[in-house]
């Protein structure tokens, strides 16, 4: 299945909706908890930030959504049926060889995907990519978003496109962190600090807290890109 393929009229669900249909999804349990952290971030996004739809998903002027936590994808899957851009009966073959629903998302087969995604790192780099090619082309209104996990923060390619992008002023660019505790490598300060320390504006929120959240992704930061950090974990 193609993008080309899908139909604009699906039935479109609710947050209350999202676990029974990650419900659908099974074949790769080890990745669950990599999926639940990101279901609430991802849902606002969708339901209350992003400027995109399964009618608008090839619109120029589009928001982009980049999932770098391309690993552990059934929370996306979901937010993605919930809102309609593929029918949910898509979901229940989650893994398999001619599902389009692989454990790493691939933009050529899922309508919406910008990104075919799971090495980690890579992500952050392509939205600073994003927003030069939208800059390139006069398109100044699209928003990039980019979510990330807090280990692949400690890969070269994310370190350097953190310090590139504040240099920059990309202020079309916003990252989401979840930080699940799960990075190896502490960063002095933590994560904020580092964001903060490239010039970005940075603001640490609860994960699981929708208007924390919300607030969060649509304050202003002009001349700057953003980055939410979105804890899902005690703080170490």
């Amino acid at each position: 299945m193609t993008n080309s393929d899908t139909s604009t009229t699906r039935a479109v669900h609710g947050y209350d909706d999202l676990a029974r249909l990650m419900s659908l999804m099974t074949g790769d349990e080890k990745h669950g908890p990599a999926a639940t952290s990101t279901l609430d971030a991802l849902w606002v996004l969708y339901d209350r930030v992003l400027r995109v739809s399964p009618g608008t998903a090839d619109a120029p002027d589009r928001d982009r959504f980049l999932l770098s936590k391309g690993h552990g994808p059934m929370a996306y899957y979901a937010v993605l049926a919930a809102k309609g851009f593929f029918g949910e009966e898509l979901l229940t073959g989650f893994g398999s060889y001619a599902s389009p629903l692989g454990h790493h998302p691939d933009r050529l087969l899922i309508p919406g995907v910008e990104i075919g995604s799971g090495s980690l790192g890579h992500g952050l780099p392509l939205a600073v990519g994003s927003v030069l090619g939208l800059r390139a082309q006069g398109l100044l209104d699209p928003q990039v978003w980019v979510l990330t996990g807090d280990a692949e923060l400690d890969e070269g390619s994310s370190h350097e496109a953190i310090a590139y992008a504040g240099a920059a002023g990309l202020e079309q660019l916003h990252t989401v962190v979840i930080d699940n505790a799960s990075a190896t490598y502490a960063t002095r300060g933590g994560i904020a600090a580092r964001f903060r320390a490239a010039g970005w504006s940075v603001l640490t929120v609860d994960g699981r807290d929708h208007e924390a959240l919300h607030a969060a992704f649509t304050a202003a930061h002009p001349g700057r890109p953003h980055a939410v950090i979105a804890q899902v974990a005690p703080k170490r």
